[in-house]
């Protein structure tokens, strides 16, 4: 049997740990990191490599995670994402840049979330399409083997919460010299209560370093195989995290799934370097089938073992687990941005752009975004997934994204928008240049607010500064620039009948 709930990476879990929740409780420290890192400690024997597994849609989050920019790219305490919390946890080991593994829908989050993490450099594996851990794994590591040689990969998901930092990073020390044996380390979360929804990972006899031999995977269970569980004090929740060899790990799928393996083989191989994405090959990756580390590689192995992680740790699966774990104020309420709170209690309050007053309220979750509002009571956080596939079976715009996207240039924030016209504020970051395109159905009006915009607008180029503005009529091919050392910011106005992103057409 294996955990179903850690396989998938788009799957975000209803729950948090409690022993987790208690420590937090207990010290009133800060779950989420907001320090840029503490000095290294020690020096490995072998490199470690960081591959964090990025993918994802998960939308439990909802209104803060969309489905093109899910839970891992939010700021929820408005310092960083989970994302950049990751990166962050492993900056204390002597290890490589970060390789990221995505996909296409989320590398301008990727980028810019990198950038604001002095980790430009780092590489982006994008998927064609999503097909589980294992794939995703094998992708990285057989970029690893052929840029650099073999590396210890330590594979964690970008949407959990960590706090202690320093013990996360002593453990993963201690588990390298298990990987450099070749054994293929899991990590198991303490199951110090039966929890439904998280898979579990049963220990098998001490094979050294404080590990254990994998007895069984065993999926999310009901509550009484939950409580059967933890009574006999063999179970750890599965945390999703692995450290391995790159070639240890290839060699086994090799053996134990060789499609999966071949196929990634075969994508990587006529891969595409494109700025800092590598992009595997998409007509070979998507032959590739769609398995979990967990059922390809780690159930079937005799090298798997599970060393048992104590550190403060949540997956961060719902608004009632992010109440859990956040700093609360003297009225125990979780209350991030803008809020003014009077005879409230035991609240989560969160507001992103606008002033939220709230009066007499208890056990709510209040979340404000630019273009939605969520009030929930806190029990029922779950039932969000409800409100996300009534918006799906209408196609709410709400769902995918929010008003503010990046762009490998910048971003663009919407501000309004109606019938035949929609208003975007354009920020475009010095020397970047937007990609020349043609629009059928809509003309454009920029006027620059500040900077210098150098536009091409069919065979003409010619500037724009402060206070002026041009006009692109439909059907002219067009593109703009910034020239200058500081943020070029326009009004862009959209005229039409027709204004959504896809009119788009880009000539050779």
């Amino acid at each position: 049997m294996h955990d179903n709930n850690k396989q998938d990476k788009n799957d975000d879990s209803d729950v948090t740990s409690e022993a987790a929740i208690g420590q937090h409780r207990e010290s009133r420290e800060p779950f989420f990191e907001h320090e840029q890192g503490i000095a290294s400690t020690s020096r490995l024997p072998i490199q470690i490599q960081p591959v964090i597994l990025a993918g994802g849609s998960g939308t439990r989050l909802w209104p803060q995670s969309r489905t093109l920019s899910p839970k891992q790219f939010q700021k929820f305490d408005n310092q960083m994402s989970l994302f950049q919390q990751t990166l962050n946890r492993v900056a204390p080991l002597d290890a490589r840049v970060p390789l990221v593994v995505s996909g296409e829908a989320q590398r301008f989050d990727v980028i810019e979330q990198l950038k604001q993490q002095q980790l430009a450099d780092a590489t982006v594996i994008l998927e064609p399409e999503g097909r589980n851990t294992a794939p995703a794994i094998a992708l990285a590591a057989l970029h690893v083997v052929k840029a650099q040689g073999d590396a210890l990969l330590l594979v964690l998901p970008s949407d959990h919460a960590v706090r202690d930092r320093q013990r996360f990073c002593q453990q993963i020390e201690q588990a390298a010299v298990l990987a450099e044996r070749g054994d293929l380390v899991t990590f198991g979360i303490n199951a110090s209560s039966p929890h439904t929804g998280y898979g579990y990972i049963r220990r098998g006899e001490p094979c050294g370093g404080g590990a254990y031999q994998v007895r069984q995977f065993v999926e999310k269970p009901d509550h009484a195989t939950a409580l059967s569980y933890i009574s006999t004090g063999e179970y750890s929740w599965n945390s999703g995290m692995f450290l391995f060899k790159a070639t240890r790990y290839l060699a086994e799928l090799q053996q134990w799934h060789p499609d999966i393996y071949h196929a990634c083989e075969q994508a990587m191989a006529t891969q595409v370097q494109d700025m800092t994405f590598v992009r595997p090959n998409a007509e070979a990756f998507t032959q590739c089938p769609s398995d979990s580390i967990d059922y390809a590689v780690m159930e079937k192995t005799d090298s798997a073992v599970v060393l048992p992680l104590s550190v403060a740790w949540s997956d961060v699966g719902n608004w009632e687990a992010l109440w859990d774990i956040a700093e609360r104020n003297h009225d125990n309420n979780v209350v991030w941005g803008d809020v003014v709170a009077n005879d409230t209690q035991d609240c989560f309050i969160s507001s992103q752009s606008r002033l939220v007053a709230a009066i007499g309220c208890r056990d709510l979750v209040i979340v404000e975004t630019k273009d939605a509002l969520l009030v929930a009571d806190r029990s029922k956080a779950q039932s969000v997934k409800e409100i996300v596939a009534k918006l799906q079976h209408s196609e709410r715009a709400e769902l995918n994204e929010h008003k503010h996207v990046f762009r490998l240039w910048g971003g663009s924030d919407t501000l309004a928008e109606g019938e035949n016209y929609k208003v975007k504020k354009v920020t475009v970051s010095p020397g970047q240049s937007t990609a020349r395109q043609i629009h059928y159905h809509r003309a454009e009006h920029w006027i620059v607010v500040s900077g210098v915009a150098q536009v091409w607008q069919g065979e003409q180029c010619y500037l724009v500064t402060e206070n002026e503005s041009t006009y692109i009529p439909k059907g002219v091919s067009h593109s703009f620039e910034n020239p200058g050392s500081i943020p070029l910011v326009m009004v862009e106005v959209w005229t039409g009948t027709y204004l959504d992103e896809s009119d788009i057409f880009r000539p050779e």
